[in-house]
């Protein structure tokens, strides 16, 4: 008797995967793996579980659509509907502007940081370029088409290295990209091969060196503040933990904070002095970094 609640859950999971996948589920999977055409032998169409990349591809495009400062009102409306109050939202609202401003300069340092790579690359083929035994004007539009540290500048140097142009002005004008400041080095090396006969290739080694370790050291400054941001971001988060326990010992600390004149001014000030607090550790930061 024990063994029938078993047998029935078995046999009503083996209906229930028979009426998702159909009765040749099976030997379409087996066609598809075998075959992989992706088409069954009766010609109609199969479906495999989807792929570790395809659902890469879907978290990226989620989260492209669903940016970070909208978290801010769905967190505001969530605490607006526990704590029977519009206060929660407003904030919500104001916190918007804020988080887009701090999204936009981490997409901004992460294409600087980009860009830097791809100047360093593009150093290092111009360089093999040259070594090849072509001249300048052809290393670099090779180089050029293998990276992309040109950025939006590249037809304007691609146009000057070949019709004659002042390649080392053009450079120094796609230098003005954030994250292309390389290229000011590189405009210097040509500038003086063309000028005085010197070897380009030499130049350009010494000038990826110095990015590569220019790079490194910002790299390396910047795993050591890791810890001074984490704690920032640990000490942001301690009201909230503070509000979760409160809630747990059944205190009900957002009835309090929203609905007491007491509460209030406590809200007020402990915000202020936490985003105070905050700016202050976040500046310490920063200021370290730009040293």
């Amino acid at each position: 008797m024990d063994e029938m609640p078993m047998a029935a859950a078995v046999a009503c999971a083996g209906a229930a995967a028979w009426m998702l996948g159909g009765p040749r589920c099976g030997v379409r999977r087996a066609r598809l793996v075998l075959a992989g055409d992706g088409v069954d032998g009766d010609g109609t169409v199969g479906q495999l579980p989807p792929s570790w990349e395809q659902l890469n591809r879907e978290l990226e495009r989620l989260r492209a659509r669903w940016r970070p400062e909208w978290w801010a009102p769905a967190a505001g409306l969530v605490l607006a509907v526990l704590g029977g109050s519009v206060l929660p939202v407003v904030a919500g609202a104001a916190g918007v502007p804020l988080l887009r401003r701090a999204r936009r300069a981490a997409d901004a340092r992460r294409t600087r940081e980009r860009r830097g790579d791809a100047v360093i690359a593009l150093c290092a083929a111009l360089a093999g370029e040259v070594l090849a035994g072509r001249q300048p004007g052809e290393a670099l539009q090779r180089a050029a088409r293998d990276s992309a540290g040109l950025g939006a500048a590249q037809p304007s140097v691609l146009a000057a290295a070949r019709f004659g142009g002042d390649v080392p002005e053009a450079l120094r004008v796609a230098a003005r990209q954030p994250g292309a400041e390389g290229l000011l080095g590189l405009a210097a090396c040509w500038r003086v091969a063309v000028d005085r006969g010197a070897g380009l290739a030499a130049g350009l080694d010494r000038l990826e060196e110095a990015l590569r370790a220019d790079r490194d050291q910002r790299a390396d400054l910047r795993a050591q503040l890791s810890g001074p941001r984490a704690t920032v971001v640990m000490l942001a988060g301690l009201p909230a933990l503070g509000l979760l326990l409160g809630a747990t010992l059944g205190a009900d600390p957002l009835h309090v904070l929203l609905h007491s004149g007491a509460g209030l001014g406590c809200l007020l000030i402990g915000g202020a002095l936490e985003a105070a607090g905050a700016w202050w550790a976040l500046r310490i930061v920063r200021n370290a970094e730009a040293t």
